[in-house]
């Protein structure tokens, strides 16, 4: 009886390692490259006695130690044991998302993974693999884009390195970096991509400046030229959401016979003209820098990972200034109640 237990089990198994080949594959491989990072840190109490590491370099890591204790003393926000030790990524990026959505409508393709849930987006530590899923999305209809991830959050299941990329950060940015990861291990919901990414924005934006504010001083020439980053990722933000809403509407307005190839035109004529007028933003600031000057055009993929990390900050903020009056304690304690983690 033992026996055919054991055999059914077994034959289970197989059927669901067979189904589930590519998903396990997949997460062998990202178990082994978190892990690689984990096995190779070092503690930052040690790192900061490296005769090697340059005074400019060490005084960025005690900068994201005093982040840290703001954001869990001032903000309220977990601290989970992150940030106490250092990864040296050797100069090379560590990660890369991809992200790919539909050709005609702005709706994410999207990845389910045990646990954790939905995400609109796919990580991966081996580039390589990256550009073959990359190709397979491309080869059935999607538009796609792959990006560097320079910081990324374990939720809490382990402890977040300091990478050595984050060095090399302004004070503000790297102030937003920190406390928007921090949020991700204080509250995530499950299956809600884009209210965790907006939310975990909403709280590294306001967390920097209060930061900055508290370290600095309201007339620091570190906090003026962060809050005039801010004002100029704000507009460019808001551009492309607006650009995005836009091109949803667009695409909501095609019949069904109408011509791949005239949905084509009228999508690019659409993408153009959101190009072109970003030249009017901030005086003609924002145009001489966006992200697809002497790029190609960007695509519905670019488009939708702004939805996912921009779309309700507006919202957040409108809640968090007229019903809890600029109390931050009180608006997380809120969140937290109303988003519970689910996992």
């Amino acid at each position: 009886m033992l026996k055919k237990v054991l055999l059914a089990v077994l034959f289970v198994l197989i059927v669901l390692g067979i189904f589930y080949r590519e998903l396990i594959s997949y997460g062998f491989i990202q178990a082994k490259g978190q892990l690689h990072i984990l096995f190779n840190t070092r503690p930052v109490a040690e790192v900061l006695k490296d005769p090697t590491l340059p005074d400019s370099l060490k005084q960025r890591l005690k900068l994201i130690g005093e982040i840290k204790q703001f954001a869990v003393d001032s903000l309220g926000l977990d601290s989970s044991g992150s940030y106490t030790e250092f990864y040296d990524q050797g100069g090379k990026p560590i990660l890369w998302v991809l992200t790919a959505c539909e050709k005609f409508k702005m709706a994410p393709k999207e990845w389910s993974f045990p646990i954790i849930g939905t995400f609109a987006y796919k990580g991966f530590f081996d580039t390589t693999r990256a550009h073959i899923e990359e190709k397979i999305l491309k080869d059935t209809g999607y538009d796609t884009q792959i990006n560097e991830v320079s910081a990324w959050s374990t939720l809490g299941f382990f402890k977040d390195p300091v990478l050595s990329s984050m060095l090399y950060r302004g004070e503000g940015s790297l102030a937003n970096l920190i406390i928007h990861e921090m949020t991700h291990g204080t509250l995530f919901v499950k299956d809600n991509l884009e209210l965790n990414e907006n939310l975990a924005s909403f709280v590294g934006d306001y967390g920097a400046v209060r930061f900055m504010n508290a370290k600095y001083g309201k007339n620091a020439p570190q906090l003026e030229r962060y809050e005039f980053r801010k004002q100029y990722n704000d507009a460019l933000s808001q551009h492309i959401v607006r650009g995005a809403n836009q091109l949803d509407s667009l695409y909501k307005s095609f019949i069904p016979t109408l011509p791949a190839s005239k949905k084509d035109s009228l999508k690019l004529a659409r993408v153009r003209q959101i190009v072109t007028n970003s030249d009017t933003l901030l005086g003609g600031l924002i145009g001489k820098k966006y992200p697809w000057r002497g790029k190609k055009l960007p695509n519905n993929a670019f488009f939708i990972g702004y939805l996912t990390y921009h779309s309700q900050q507006n919202q957040f903020n409108k809640e968090f200034t007229e019903k809890f009056k600029g109390n931050f304690r009180n608006y997380l304690s809120y969140l937290k109640t109303k988003y519970p983690t689910s996992f």
